[in-house]
């Protein structure tokens, strides 16, 4: 896994610098595909997460959403969120606003102090992966192991506070570093209690097998030959792949092979020709005709909208 998930891009698209005196509740309603990260520079705050869970965070915690969703940061529990998109915000700089939410005559140390951002998280052919974390990553769970972090940590508080040269910039550097350490920790402590397709990259034959696949998902792959990656008869290969991913070996490669040309002609924008040869397709339209039996769009659909979706978040503000 750890060898698959060196195509991992995880990167920032928008930030905020929130400062809020309490009572404050604010809610965060993130977009499909985006995750959500926060770090708390000044607490107590609460989170309450897409499913209603409360977690109590302090100075210096971070967490990740990765799928994003509504969710809120609250000062009490049980206070009513109100849409951080309503707050008033000042630009930093290109991808980072403010927001201060304080009386002239308040008191800094009764201040929360947060730092937010959408993030494009994309895993590549190991795009499965997100369905099965947790919706909520919390950094405090990964420290005992990874006590490399906390430097990190204190920079980004360090940062925050003092509002020094620069600090937009490298605060927001810092959050898509920690972010993927988050997602990397929790991949190297076994993926918690995930099940289904982890299970099968557990399985050290079958594990060898899926990453034969994802290493090279352009090459004509016959049940056999995956066969002898696993080392087994056709027969005890197909049911035990079945079993496990919930899919025949054939189903498996097409729709890695589609989930990837979505992502190339989407968001890397590569001709289509070139997305047809590259995942072993004699012509674009033997190509054309898988992709939209797999996905219900054909290429250029997909190439359309991305375009579209690209040129409004271009034009949208940064709040």
């Amino acid at each position: 896994m750890s060898e698959l998930l060196l195509g991992m891009r995880l990167s920032g698209i928008r930030y905020r610098r929130i400062q809020v005196e309490p009572p404050f509740g604010i809610g965060f309603g993130t977009v499909d595909g985006w995750a959500q990260f926060h770090f708390i520079a000044r607490g107590p705050v609460y989170l309450r997460s897409p499913g209603g869970m409360l977690h109590a965070l302090n100075t210096g915690d971070a967490l990740l959403l990765p799928r994003g969703g509504p969710h809120g940061l609250l000062s009490e529990p049980d206070l009513p969120s109100r849409d951080i998109a309503t707050f008033e915000t000042a630009t930093l700089c290109k991808a980072v606003s403010s927001i201060r939410a304080c009386p002239q005559d308040s008191c800094p140390t009764r201040q929360a102090l947060i730092f937010s951002g959408c993030l494009e998280f994309d895993l590549g052919s190991m795009h499965p992966l997100v369905a099965l974390m947790p919706e909520v990553m919390l950094v405090s769970t990964l420290l005992e192991r990874h006590p490399e972090i906390m430097p990190m940590l204190e920079a980004m508080e360090r940062e925050a506070r003092t509002e020094r040269a620069g600090y937009a910039g490298i605060l927001a550097r810092l959050a898509d570093v920690v972010s993927a350490f988050i997602v990397r920790g929790w991949v190297e402590c076994g993926c918690g209690d995930a099940t289904g397709w982890v299970e099968a990259l557990r399985d050290p034959r079958l594990g060898r097998v899926i990453a034969a696949i994802h290493r090279d998902p352009g090459r004509h792959w016959t049940v056999a030959e995956l066969a002898s990656e696993m080392g087994s008869s056709r027969s005890v290969f197909a049911e035990r792949f079945l079993a496990v991913t919930g899919l025949t070996p054939h189903r498996y490669v097409t729709e890695l092979r589609m989930r990837l040309a979505a992502q190339w002609i989407g968001r890397d924008r590569m001709p289509i020709e070139t997305v047809a040869q590259c995942l072993g397709y004699g012509s674009q339209a033997a190509f054309s005709r898988a992709f939209k039996r797999i996905t219900g769009q054909s290429p250029g659909a997909v190439r359309a909208i991305a375009t579209t979706e690209n040129l409004a978040s271009d034009d949208a503000p940064l709040y």
